[in-house]
């Protein structure tokens, strides 16, 4: 395993991230723990849930599931860097979800009480509250650093300038603010690179890619479906996706095999190669998907490579950072 810091933070972390939101839904608690054992195995030691995964409300059911594993001992709390995530309806009253400081605070307690463990390390605000002030936020967040319930904080689905104006607050408080920004970003999807992957790089924040294989779509979806098997490919974001882009999906995994790598190494390899990207966060349902997994790591793109897959997956406007990307 290759690791890296998480962002400007001297956190050391894996290259891969395992998700877990398939924990429960998909995958049984004995398939769950076998999966993080194996990850453990491997040198994945950067694992990623929040209380609303396991899609009950209010049960944060997943992180029960991490709880319990975490429970058996052997060093496996010890050895993993533990990202969970703060905004989601936990029930039906007013104050269950969103970013107030009363939620913030309870919902780390609920978090903490799942997930069997003292400490989160990584505390992320799913999405961002335009209706909480950021000295409301940071201050919660201050609260629960100093009483050692959390160490770092991060953010997920934020745009560039809610990056801005979060870092601006957390200044003036002399906190250190964000340090990881959690966005959807694959080849099909690249609109983080006009201004979410800048403000990430200038304030030092980790990019953490969700959804880099875009719903199992970029994985060798087509081949799949030929041998029978790429169920996730056919159904929600993906199934939509494969209508408009099949032409384009054909030609990418015919540039794989010609490469001769999996699609889905390819697919993680270009986000592994991306400015500002720390880790990947993939989610498998089996042991068999986590292993193969792995072999992102070895992939190379060259030039070539990487202009063959702007070819296909054009970036937003003329590419890079905005205003360039759309102006001159």
């Amino acid at each position: 395993m290759k690791y890296t810091n998480l962002g400007r933070t001297g956190l050391s972390v894996s290259r891969l991230c395992l998700g877990t939101m398939n924990f429960g839904p998909q995958t049984s608690e004995p398939d769950s723990f076998a999966v993080m054992d194996r990850a453990i195995e491997h040198g994945i030691n950067f694992f990623d849930t929040a209380n609303v995964y396991g899609w009950q409300t209010g049960e944060g059911i997943t992180e029960q599931i991490i709880g319990r594993w975490f429970a058996q001992g052997g060093g496996r709390r010890e050895k993993v860097v533990l990202a969970t995530k703060v905004y989601g309806k936990m029930g039906d009253w007013p104050n269950e979800q969103g970013l107030s400081a009363r939620h913030i605070i309870r919902a780390c307690e609920d978090s903490l009480r799942r997930l069997q463990t003292d400490v989160i390390d990584l505390y992320q605000m799913h999405h961002v509250s335009r209706a909480t002030p950021w000295e409301e936020i940071w201050q919660a967040m201050e609260t629960l650093v100093a009483q050692g319930k959390v160490v770092y904080v991060g953010s997920s689905n934020f745009a560039g300038w809610h990056i801005g104006q979060a870092q601006a607050a957390a200044q003036q408080r002399n906190f250190l603010g964000l340090v990881s920004e959690q966005s959807i970003y694959n080849l099909l999807t690249r609109a983080v690179e006009l201004e979410v992957v800048p403000a990430a790089q200038h304030y030092g924040l980790g990019i953490i890619p969700w959804s880099p294989l875009h719903g199992g779509l970029l994985s060798g979806a087509l081949r799949k479906m030929a041998e029978g098997g790429a169920a996730r490919s056919t159904s929600g974001r993906a199934a939509e996706s494969l209508a408009e882009h099949r032409l384009t999906i054909e030609a990418y995994e015919k540039f794989c095999a010609d490469l001769g790598h999996d699609p889905a190494d390819v697919a993680l390899g270009w986000l592994l190669s991306r400015p500002g990207v720390t880790a990947p966060i993939i989610g498998p349902r089996t042991i068999d998907q986590l292993d193969r997994s792995l072999g992102a790591l070895d992939v190379r793109l060259d030039e070539a490579a990487l202009t063959r897959l702007d070819e296909l997956f054009p970036p937003v406007g003329k590419g890079g950072p905005g205003p360039e990307a759309w102006a001159w």
